[in-house]
């Protein structure tokens, strides 16, 4: 990753911002899913969805060890995923939140 200053990271939200607003525009799953394809090496492919699956496990409080025993995981990415859960930005629990909104939506 870059070295940023505090002068450049302040010019870098544009881009980023610019980077969730396109994600923000796909409506669809498969939408998103070829976006992140395309955007994404394999590599960070899988390093993003092995940080995502262990999001649901650590919710229901799933010690790490048995995390990384159903998910192969490590154990240093599964306490990121916990340290950024508690003190992130707060996008893995609005992702959750809207997941479980539009799971009981579809099932009424």
């Amino acid at each position: 990753m870059k070295r940023r200053s505090p002068q450049d990271e302040v010019a870098d939200n544009a881009p980023l911002q610019a980077l969730a607003e396109a994600l923000a525009a796909l409506s669809e799953a498969g939408e998103v899913r070829a976006f992140l394809e395309d955007l994404c090496t394999p590599a960070e492919l899988e390093a993003m969805a092995d940080r995502w699956r262990v999001v649901p496990l650590l919710l229901k409080g799933v010690p790490y060890r048995e995390i990384h025993d159903l998910t192969q995981v490590s154990v240093t990415t599964i306490g990121r995923v916990a340290r950024t859960l508690e003190r992130g930005a707060g996008g893995y629990a609005a992702a959750v939140h809207r997941q479980q909104a539009a799971t009981a939506s579809a099932s009424h």
